[in-house]
């Protein structure tokens, strides 16, 4: 080789390592991607794709099942009943943003008299309440009532709102007449709570369920307490045993 052809080999190798630096490099840092939650590949320790391991995403496989501890239609007129469910779920760690669910109520010939559809959230570590109100069956008396979900609840690490939330003063008047139950809620936290849900279910000396209801707050302050009010027209038939207020706040991102 001469070395004119020596020298325009030189010149052309420095050439290609330069464009080779100057588009190659990155090129390679584009085409490489860091793991992350959302690669649709198996890393970072994960114990499913994208679900583990630092994942927002839970495995579900991980996760102690939630049950439904009862569902249950309580009359409130001629034809007409509120329903309520408990979902039980056991871990601390596991929320549900957002999941759909289906009531169904029968009659004493297990006929299918009504149907609700709906969303809710499951709640961290505890029981989530479940309520729709006033559905009618066209003057057909329910004898049963079926809840479950009609998606596959999607689990996440989220934080429960609710937790800051104390309920006292639990108080209830003129069972025999027109019911009011009456509570004191109180955000204990330093951030305001918007529009949080609480649902009262009554249940008799028995143990067992037979009315229930829901209220909203617009906003609960941060150390504010406020007085929320739950009534039904109709006289309770049974003597009151038990009062539950459940507060009903969707979980949100930590």
């Amino acid at each position: 080789m001469s070395w004119a052809s020596r020298r325009r080999l030189l010149y052309t190798t420095g050439i290609l390592l330069f464009l080779g630096l100057v588009f190659g490099i990155p090129a390679a840092i584009w085409w490489h991607e860091p793991p992350s939650c959302f690669d649709g590949k198996l890393n970072q320790e994960e114990t499913a794709t994208d679900k583990g391991g630092p994942c927002i995403l839970i495995d579900e496989r991980a996760l102690t099942p939630y049950s439904v501890l009862w569902s249950r239609a309580f009359p409130v007129r001629d034809g007409a009943y509120n329903v309520a469910a408990y979902i039980e779920n056991p871990n601390s760690d596991a929320s549900v943003r957002s999941v759909r669910y289906i009531f169904k109520l029968y009659d004493d010939k297990n006929v299918v008299v009504a149907e609700r559809i709906g969303r809710t959230f499951i709640m961290p570590g505890g029981i989530t309440p479940v309520f729709e109100g006033s559905i009618d069956t066209g003057n057909r008396a329910v004898l049963r009532t079926f809840f479950e979900f009609i998606e596959a609840p999607i689990w996440e690490r989220l934080s429960d709102v609710s937790s800051v939330i104390v309920i006292s003063n639990k108080t209830v008047t003129t069972p025999g007449i027109s019911p009011r139950i009456t509570a004191r809620v109180e955000n204990t936290s330093v951030a305001p709570i918007l529009e949080p849900g609480f649902v009262a279910v009554v249940f008799d000396t028995a143990g067992n369920a037979f009315a229930a209801s829901q209220t909203t707050l617009p906003r609960l302050d941060p150390g504010e307490t406020r007085e929320i009010v739950f009534t039904w027209f109709a006289p309770f038939e049974k003597a009151v045993g038990r009062i539950d207020i459940l507060p009903v706040v969707p979980p949100v991102e930590r």
